[in-house]
């Protein structure tokens, strides 16, 4: 397969790259390409030219601070994984990216690429959302600050301006007390998830569990938290009871599509399986 014929450019600076993104029709951005390239052999995305992101410095760092993680857009999955501060400073980050496709896709393959292309059943975006994140996105007006939760809009859909570039994740800082999982579950390894469960709490007083975040992917149109189960397990002692709970109101939560992969149904029990391992993994 053959992509369309697009122009390109590759702009040193980002304001040269929201220029031409402003002023040329059809311009899209692109940084390591492992999403967009395929859109473009299949031919469901046609731009009229690339802006080509590799030469924009100060996009590649990965900052760790009291007030959280900030991820440049350009941080490559590699990178994450290479970086041994994340594994205090965000774990539940570092696992998650153990799951993301293959080396090959890891080494090339950008954060700022994953949520801008908003796969529904891809980590990235719903870590984002599991954790609260903020998404930095720069256009002709200036930066604008949004919220994950605000951001993913169905899939392949954003809030994402045609004009703006994102720029940054920023995760909240992560206690060191925190307990949380990761598990998803593929058809093989590196396939895009058939279910995925981020789950964290704190600690609380009597050991009960707090601030609970419990986040999906490939259950819809889009990443999300699922407040019934968090509820079920919020101000709880984290137990085989509790957590039971939160699995049951788990699958009973979501409402997945059936595909080729699996049925809505293997879908709910599947989502609540790994809610309840990921809960044991974390109160152990």
């Amino acid at each position: 397969m053959k992509p369309p014929r697009f122009e390109y450019a590759a702009p040193q600076t980002l304001a040269e790259a929201v220029s031409l993104l402003a002023t040329r029709d059809g311009a899209k951005p692109i940084a390591g390409g492992q999403s967009l390239m395929p859109l473009l052999a299949f031919r469901l995305a046609a731009p009229e030219i690339l802006v080509d992101l590799k030469r924009v410095p100060g996009l590649d760092q990965i900052e760790v601070s009291e007030k959280g993680v900030t991820l440049g857009a350009k941080v490559r999955w590699v990178d994450i994984e290479h970086d041994k501060r994340l594994a205090t400073a965000h774990p539940l980050l570092a696992e998650a990216i153990t799951h993301v496709a293959h080396y090959q896709i890891r080494n090339r393959g950008t954060v700022g690429g994953s949520v801008a292309h908003a796969d529904p059943a891809a980590e990235m975006p719903g870590i984002t959302v599991a954790c609260d994140a903020e998404i930095v996105a720069v256009g002709p007006k200036g930066e604008r600050r949004i919220k994950a939760g605000d951001f993913y809009l169905g899939p392949l859909q954003t809030t994402l301006a045609v004009d703006e570039i994102i720029t940054a994740i920023h995760l909240p800082a992560w206690p060191k007390t925190r307990r949380w999982g990761f598990l998803e579950f593929s058809r093989r390894r590196g396939d895009f998830a058939l279910a995925g469960v981020a789950a964290f709490y704190d600690p609380g007083a009597g050991d009960k569990a707090s601030n609970v975040h419990i986040g999906v992917i490939g259950m819809g149109d889009r990443p999300r938290r699922l407040p019934k189960a968090e509820a079920a397990l919020e101000g709880k002692v984290v137990d085989d009871v509790s957590i039971a709970a939160a699995a049951k109101a788990a699958s009973a939560e979501v409402d997945p599509s059936g595909d080729i992969h699996a049925g809505p149904e293997y879908r709910r029990a599947l989502v609540g399986t790994l809610l309840e391992r990921a809960l044991n993994r974390a109160s152990a």
